[in-house]
C-alpha cells in the first residue's frame, strides 16, 4: 500500500500601487482588507523579486491622461502572473465614458498570458499642482481650462475616495479573490 502526502500550499495575493496624492494608497489598503490576512500591500517601486510566485496581483494606479501613471504602467506591463486585477483613481466621474475608457486603457497594458480578473475605478482628488498646470496650459473654454464647471468637478473629486468608495474596493477584492481560488 502506498501513501501519498501532498503539501497544500495556499494561494497568495499581493497588492501593488502607485500614488501621487495618497488616494490610490487608501484604495490599495481597502483592497488589501478584502484579501487573506497577511497579504502584502506595497508601492510599485518596491515590487518583490519573487513577484512571479503570487497567484493574483492587484495593481493600483492613478489615471494620467487616460492611462495608468508611468510607474504603474511599467509595473503592469512586466507582469507574468496568471491572475491580475486592476484598480485606479481618477479626478473625473468613474461612471462616465471617460472612466470606462480609462479602465479599457489600463487593461490594454496587461501582457498577453495574464488573465484580467476584474477592474475597479473610483474618483480621487486631483493634485493641486496638476490643476494649476492644466489651468495655465489650457485657455478658458478648453475642456481642461478653468471654468466654474471644472472647479466644481475638482471640488467633488476632493471628497474622494470616500468611505463608500473604499467599501466598494474591499468588496471588489473579495469578489476577485473568491473567483481566483
Amino acid at each position: 500500500m502506498f501513501i501519498f502526502f501532498y503539501e497544500v500550499i495556499g494561494m497568495k495575493a499581493i497588492v501593488l500601487y502607485s500614488t501621487r496624492t495618497g488616494n490610490t494608497k487608501k484604495v490599495a489598503e481597502a483592497v488589501t482588507k478584502g484579501l487573506p490576512a497577511g497579504t502584502l500591500c506595497l508601492s510599485v517601486t518596491d515590487v518583490p523579486a519573487n513577484i512571479d510566485e503570487y497567484d493574483c496581483v492587484f495593481v493600483g494606479y492613478w489615471v494620467d491622461r487616460g492611462f495608468p501613471d508611468a510607474a504603474a504602467k511599467e509595473c503592469i506591463s512586466k507582469l507574468t502572473n496568471a491572475h491580475v486585477a486592476l484598480f485606479g483613481t481618477l479626478g473625473a466621474d468613474p461612471d462616465s465614458e471617460h472612466g470606462s475608457m480609462c479602465i479599457k486603457n489600463a487593461n490594454s497594458v496587461v501582457p498577453e498570458g495574464c488573465t484580467i480578473e476584474d477592474s475597479f475605478i473610483c474618483q480621487g482628488a486631483v493634485d493641486p499642482k496638476i490643476i494649476a498646470m492644466m489651468y495655465k496650459q489650457f485657455p478658458q473654454g478648453h475642456p481642461h481650462g478653468q471654468s466654474a464647471e471644472r472647479d466644481a468637478l475638482h471640488a467633488r473629486a476632493a471628497k474622494h475616495p470616500d468611505e463608500t468608495d473604499l467599501d466598494h474596493a474591499t468588496k471588489f477584492a473579495t469578489r476577485v479573490w473568491s473567483h481566483v481560488q
